[in-house]
């Protein structure tokens, strides 16, 4: 085994050849590279060659899934039926609409209701994953009364235990790349809203709550509890993302009322998003018959790496061939991941906005992040670009279009070859949020939360493994002897 310290002669030519042979080239990588300060690549004295890695599956368990999100957050809704690398994907929502509190609930009818024409529930829509020229359809629900659904819990992904009352409405034939069209009705022309019309009985029953009921948050919610947004599962491949708080997000009540000598006036009345709302969303993932599924439990490396958002799957990345590297002056090294292009589906299922790498540290049985390279800026947050977890845009060897993401680990493997860190095994995931040890000032631990990427359930990405013919995971490093 070589020292990383100092070789015997035979031993570092035999490896420095080794490595020159595979993997260098003479070029200058300044520029491609993101910096000035990397001399020319002159295989004299600065060196630049590849590391094989070797890639393992695994999908991340709902047991220990903690994953919630914010009033803020994007909600999904929908069902994917058919994404032939990653499976199915349906997801559901959950939520209140409220009157304004303190409010005495009398829609605005100073003598008496004529007639209510419609209710209708409005959402606001954000964006699409998936195919959205493909009819989708919903189904809404009447939360049961039993829920403990409260507007200061923040509920799991998985949450699955909430309780249906009765189906108030639907809608099928939704395509959803026609919800960015502006709609006109009455008071309302807005583009970004889903329109579900519901039942007119249900509308009359909270019309004919008495009026008490509406003056305090407490006494309300024992006479509605809440919708659930489910999907109609014949039909679609995408799931919709809305905005609750969104001023598209609305319960629009449509009614006619005797005003005085005004005997049909027509108004709108809302229920909207309030700071006393409850909220879920409840995503599941049905991976059978997937490529996916047949890549986990492997035991040796394997070809192709899986990476979905939350709640989703990742890459284990090991690099034993770092053992044998001698102790350099690096440069620039960097684990360069290319997606493998799928012609089925990759035109439909986006990539991920952001993947992150992280490290599992044997000795505190914990994942912490990248020493040295991930760095937090308690002012100005992660340097998520600097540190390579915004993928890029290039083509593979057939020219079809993909995302490369190239992670700086430049500092991390320097202090690695001093002895200074250990080698460790890597993750690679697409997650919401990340709780990992930060050494926040070079030497103590932190447990700190990661917000990585600004939604849930939307992206995924099939990259090549430490063994791809053609587009394998490698450590790049450009290097000089010391």
């Amino acid at each position: 085994m070589f020292s990383r310290t100092k070789l015997a002669p035979f031993s570092a030519i035999a490896f420095l050849i080794s490595f020159l042979t595979i993997g260098c080239q003479k070029i200058n990588d300044a520029t491609s590279l993101g910096s000035g300060l990397i001399p020319a690549v002159d295989n004299v004295t600065t060196f630049d060659t590849t590391i094989s890695v070797d890639t393992y599956n695994g999908i991340f368990p709902w047991a220990t899934d903690t994953t919630r999100i914010g009033q803020g957050a994007e909600h999904f809704a929908g069902y994917i039926s058919n994404d032939p690398l990653f499976g199915k994907t349906s997801a559901s929502m959950y939520f209140e609409l409220k009157p304004d509190f303190p409010f005495t609930f009398d829609f605005n009818k100073p003598d008496s209701l004529l007639s209510l024409d419609s209710v209708v529930l409005v959402l606001g829509y954000t964006n699409t994953f998936g195919d959205s020229l493909s009819p989708v359809g919903f189904k809404v629900w009447e939360l049961s009364e039993l829920n403990f659904f409260r507007y200061d819990s923040n509920y799991l992904l998985h949450s699955n235990n909430f309780l249906l009352e009765s189906q108030i409405g639907s809608k099928n034939g939704i395509i959803p790349a026609r919800l960015d069209d502006s709609v006109k009705v009455f008071r309302d022309t807005t583009a970004g809203q889903l329109r579900i019309p519901l039942d007119n009985s249900f509308g009359m029953r909270l019309l004919s709550i008495d009026t008490s009921f509406y003056k305090y948050d407490s006494t309300f919610t024992t006479k509605f509890r809440g919708f659930a947004l489910t999907p109609d599962s014949s039909s679609g491949n995408a799931i919709l993302g809305f905005n609750l708080t969104s001023p598209n997000t609305k319960l629009a009540f449509y009614y006619h009322y005797k005003n005085g000598s005004i005997t049909d006036t027509a108004s709108v009345t809302y229920f909207t998003f309030t700071s006393v709302c409850a909220h879920a969303n409840e995503i599941n993932r049905d991976r059978t018959g997937s490529q996916m599924e047949s890549y986990q439990g492997g035991t040796t490396p394997q070809d192709l790496a899986f990476i979905q958002s939350t709640p989703g799957s990742y890459a284990t990345i090991k690099i034993p061939d770092l053992k044998a590297f001698p102790n350099r002056i690096i440069h620039r090294a960097e684990l360069i991941a290319e997606q493998v292009y799928d012609p089925a589906s990759d035109g439909t299922f986006g990539v991920p906005k952001l993947l992150y790498l992280d490290a599992f540290d044997s000795a505190k049985n914990q994942f912490r992040t990248i020493p040295y390279d991930f760095i937090y800026d308690y002012s100005t947050g992660p340097n998520y670009s600097d540190f390579g977890m915004l993928g890029k845009s290039s083509l593979d060897p057939g020219g079809h279009p993909i995302t490369v993401w190239k992670f700086d680990v430049t500092r991390y493997l320097q202090h690695f070859l001093t002895r200074k860190e250990p080698l460790y095994d890597l993750r690679l995931s697409a997650p919401f949020t990340v709780t990992d040890l930060y050494r926040y000032d070079g030497v103590n631990d932190l447990s700190q939360l990661f917000t990585v990427n600004s939604q849930i359930a939307a992206g995924r990405v099939r990259l090549g493994g430490g063994n791809h013919p053609t587009q394998r995971m490698r450590l790049r490093i450009i290097y000089s002897n010391l």
